[in-house]
């Protein structure tokens, strides 16, 4: 038999430029309609829903802010969410692990008629394939939280070479745990030189302030670029 008697197909490969293609078109959109988009990953438990609501409370006297909540089911975050008075809408995957680009246009058309300008996505709690799927978004954020290690960048290359901010999350159980901040850093250096570190504590408020401020500047540049 030879070689070419067979038709293979690259399906992953395939996928991936038909979704980066999608993600492309979904920001040349959102440019012109002056809305930003912020995708923001961790793994479970990281106190993503916890940030989201403390940086929405800062945020929301400021911008009109529309958040996605992604999710395989349940709504419990977005009426969480809901409770700060902005619009929220639960996105399920129905059993995926990750949202694409066109995920995210639906849950933005949801939104359409919001008058939205700031848009946040929390992604489904993963830290491998949320990283694989550009979702349209301007920029990428994440929440390392201390009780998971400060050798997660290692491990999870692609998650943190991505990212432009990097949020390391509950702050207040250091002294509990083995984890070394500086240590994380150069972890965090090693797969993305360029990544922004910023420790917080969502429960207490701790280093939201600066975290907003950037989120904050980097939703006026695009919106006014």
């Amino acid at each position: 038999m030879s070689d070419d008697s067979v038709k293979i197909i690259e399906i992953k490969k395939s996928v991936y430029e038909d979704n980066n293609k999608e993600a492309d078109l979904l920001r040349s959109e959102l440019k012109e309609r002056g809305i930003f988009l912020l995708n923001l990953m961790s793994s479970p438990g990281a106190g993503k829903t916890t940030t989201l609501a403390g940086t929405v409370e800062r945020l929301k006297d400021s911008y009109n802010i529309g958040v996605m909540e992604a999710d395989i089911d349940s709504d419990v975050d977005a009426k969480r969410i809901a409770q700060t008075g902005v619009e929220s809408i639960q996105l399920h995957t129905g059993g995926m692990c990750h949202l694409d680009a066109g995920m995210t246009r639906q849950g933005i058309d949801e939104l359409e008629d919001k008058k939205i300008n700031l848009v946040i996505l929390e992604n489904v709690g993963n830290l491998v394939c949320p990283a694989e799927f550009d979702t349209g978004s301007v920029n990428n954020a994440m929440i390392l939280s201390v009780p998971e290690g400060d050798d997660k960048p290692l491990k999870y290359p692609l998650m943190f070479s991505i990212c432009d901010v990097v949020l390391i999350n509950k702050t207040d159980v250091l002294p509990y745990f083995d984890f070394d901040m500086e240590k994380c850093r150069q972890n965090i250096a090693v797969r993305n030189p360029d990544a922004i570190v910023i420790p917080i504590c969502a429960k207490t408020g701790e280093g939201l302030d600066e975290w907003c401020r950037w989120l904050s500047e980097q939703t006026d540049a695009w919106i006014a670029s």
